[in-house]
């Protein structure tokens, strides 16, 4: 019998959930999977927009990862506070847990203070905590200027503030109040999506247009004067704004900053293919790591991917277990959806990976947010 071994992952988003839920069926119970995380409950990120609109309610997306434990996976609940790769082990709390493989999924920090003024005066819909008090924000909004803007580069799933921006849309056409509101969105962005190419960025600037949102690209958030409520972007230039909705600036948890395996911004570094850091036996994914493509550009921090990466990790962990070697990589492929707020969707997807990267747009079409919906619905059940 080969010698029982340990795989701790950190984080129970997206991709920590994916990785115990695969290494768990693909190891013997001889071998312990441990998930670490601060809270007993998640929720499914592509909802929180639904949450803001009140199509969802927090409850419908969230889970208990305590559940797991039927799965015969470990739960720990507490805040990572340190990372031994030299001693293998992980500190939580007062607590110490050795392990033989590491799995670093803990995700980018939400950050409202690292903009002055951002912070008591911004909504998000980044959380699903945040998302439902938009929702009873927005139940009490009869009019005025709504600012969205997206605080600092980078941040996850980068088609998010264009869907919710049409969301919103949507939301006070179906109220009856559109013609009341002022809706605009600004970015540091060149254009939405950059990553995608400039083919789907003009298809997204195009529906913003239509729907008389107004976009300011290449505007840099520098502050939120809140007695004047409003914005200050980087060169003096200022907006009003009656409702403020932020993409809060993102950063790596320090325990990752901090450590061995982290790149020059903080964030985790990675083998591209195989998702392994320079520390062996040591793996991270999703939104914790920052993967360069061949421009230049960084691999989207969104959840398709980090679903992938952790198929790719738990393969690899394993096959090393068990003597073997995986053939199984990360290509750099993925899917998004983009709800146009209308009960309509687009789906983007191409390989980020290729050289030239090539992103097809699909729809927007019905078909494409029912999938979205089914998707949801889908995953809840599998992984849970």
């Amino acid at each position: 019998m080969a010698e029982s071994k340990t795989v701790i992952v950190l984080g129970g988003g997206v991709g920590g959930v994916v990785a115990a839920r695969r290494l768990r069926s693909r190891l013997s119970q001889d071998h312990r999977v441990v998930l670490i995380d601060r809270r007993p409950e998640q929720s499914f990120p592509p909802s929180y927009t639904w949450v803001m609109t009140g199509e969802r309610k927090p409850a419908a997306i969230t889970r208990d990862l305590r559940n797991l434990r039927r799965k015969g996976i470990e739960f720990v609940e507490g805040n990572v506070d340190a990372i031994d790769v030299a001693a293998r082990r992980v500190a939580v709390g007062d607590r110490e847990y050795a392990y033989d493989y590491l799995v670093v999924a803990l995700g980018a920090e939400l950050a409202m203070d690292a903009v002055p003024g951002l912070a008591g005066e911004a909504f998000t819909y980044y959380e699903v905590d945040g998302a439902a008090r938009l929702h009873e924000a927005l139940d009490d909004f009869t009019g005025g200027k709504v600012a969205l803007v997206v605080s600092s580069l980078p941040y996850k799933c980068p088609a998010a503030p264009y869907e919710g921006a049409m969301q919103l849309d949507g939301l006070f056409r179906r109220r009856g109040i559109r013609n009341r509101v002022e809706l605009s969105l600004s970015t540091p962005e060149g254009q939405p999506l950059p990553v995608a190419g400039p083919a789907v960025g003009s298809a997204v600037a195009s529906m913003l247009q239509a729907k008389g949102i107004a976009f300011h690209p290449k505007r840099t958030l520098v502050s939120v004067d809140r007695a004047a409520r409003e914005l200050v972007f980087d060169g003096g230039e200022r907006e009003r704004f009656d409702l403020l909705i932020a993409v809060p600036p993102h950063r790596p948890p320090a325990v990752v900053a901090g450590s061995p395996f982290a790149g020059e911004t903080g964030w985790a570094s990675v083998d591209p293919a195989s998702l392994e850091t320079k520390v062996s036996g040591v793996y991270a994914l999703g939104d914790v790591t920052a993967i360069p493509l061949p421009d230049g550009m960084l691999l989207p921090k969104a959840g398709v991917f980090a679903h992938r990466e952790a198929e790719v990790v738990a393969a690899a962990i394993a096959a090393a277990i068990r003597g073997e070697r995986s053939d199984d990589r990360f290509t750099g492929e993925g899917v998004c959806f983009l709800e146009t707020g209308d009960g309509r969707a687009g789906l983007a997807s191409g390989n980020f990976y290729g050289q030239p990267r090539q992103v097809r747009m699909r729809g927007p079409a019905r078909w494409y947010r029912l999938q979205k919906a089914l998707f949801e619905r889908w995953w809840l059940f599998r992984w849970y």
